[in-house]
């Protein structure tokens, strides 16, 4: 079986060609193909199971997939105009918004409340407090490493943040470069995993992720419909997650590489509601906020109003 990391060493050499493919900019001649970045995690688990599931074929819209291993790249891809749309985490979403104006949210595809900070037990971590003065690996600039930076706020702790890219997490516990790793799914099951009895999962602040889907404007001037067939699909697809029916849970276990029995704990973890309320507009302020005094944003940029950076006008009706 072909390991995570293989399928996203894969993923590289298809961004390369889709860079190549796509040098001028996203292709708009053809208003019923979307190529869309799906960050190879259960947050966004609709897009594997409505490809596999011939959701997209139903709702009349072709959908060319491109994996990408974090928000951040999906990101910088769909800024570049290589993308239509892409899959992304609230906070490097209200870092990249900062920047390019380019882009809109036109969903938040799902809600996540497992975040966890897996620690090793044999490094005489059993909770939060423990976290103090040692080194956790996470992916700086993401949603995992705003999680760990307020958990570690709220209580008062000071710890250091080590960057460890998403694919290397396993690697770093198990040999322990770090004390303890904050980071998303699927790596934060296959840490605790790959740990056994010496992982301890510490829940840290009141912060859940609200895993995004985001369009050029270009896009969404251009493919409207598209966009809107797209979010159906979804949509249903959601629903099968919602009820994790058999043939739902095997297609997010093929493109995330986790075992079914494994994704029996992960996948209850989110809401796979499709929805765009208009509060997630001061969420994504508070998050650039933190990220300015963080250095993550330049202090010299103005914010967005980031209302008028969310499109929920694409969403399909819900029945």
């Amino acid at each position: 079986m072909k390991t995570l990391v293989t399928r996203l060493l894969t993923a590289v050499a298809a961004v390369a060609a889709l860079t190549t493919a796509t040098a001028c900019g996203g292709d708009t001649s053809d208003a019923g193909t979307l190529t869309v970045g799906f960050v190879v995690d259960p947050s966004w688990a609709q897009v594997p199971v409505a490809q596999q599931l011939g959701y997209f074929d139903r709702h009349g819209v072709r959908v060319k997939v491109v994996n990408f291993p974090s928000g951040v790249e999906a990101l910088q891809a769909l800024a570049a105009g290589q993308l239509d749309v892409a899959t992304a985490a609230d906070v490097p979403t209200s870092a990249t918004l900062a920047r390019s104006a380019s882009l809109r949210v036109i969903a938040d595809g799902s809600r996540w409340q497992g975040s966890r900070i897996v620690a090793r037990r044999s490094a005489g971590i059993t909770s939060v407090q423990d976290l103090a003065g040692r080194s956790i690996g996470t992916p700086l600039g993401t949603s995992a490493a705003y999680f760990v930076a307020k958990a570690l706020s709220d209580n008062g702790i000071q710890a250091n943040l080590v960057q460890v890219a998403p694919s290397a997490t396993v690697t770093a516990a198990t040999r322990r470069d770090v004390d303890a790793v904050s980071i998303f799914q699927p790596y934060q099951a296959q840490v605790a995993a790959a740990l056994g009895a010496d992982a301890v999962e510490l829940p840290g602040g009141s912060y859940n992720q609200h895993s995004l889907y985001l369009a050029t404007a270009a896009a969404v001037r251009d493919k409207g419909p598209a966009l809107t067939n797209l979010l159906a699909a979804l949509q249903e697809a959601g629903g099968q997650l919602t009820a994790r029916s058999a043939d739902a849970v095997s297609a997010v276990a093929a493109a995330t590489q986790l075992e079914p029995a494994l994704l029996g704990k992960v996948l209850p973890e989110f809401d796979f509601g499709l929805q765009l309320r208009p509060e997630i507009a001061n969420e994504l302020t508070a998050l650039a906020q933190w990220a300015k005094g963080q250095g993550k944003i330049d202090a010299a940029i103005t914010l967005p109003d980031y209302a008028t950076l969310i499109d929920a006008t694409l969403l399909p009706h819900v029945g």
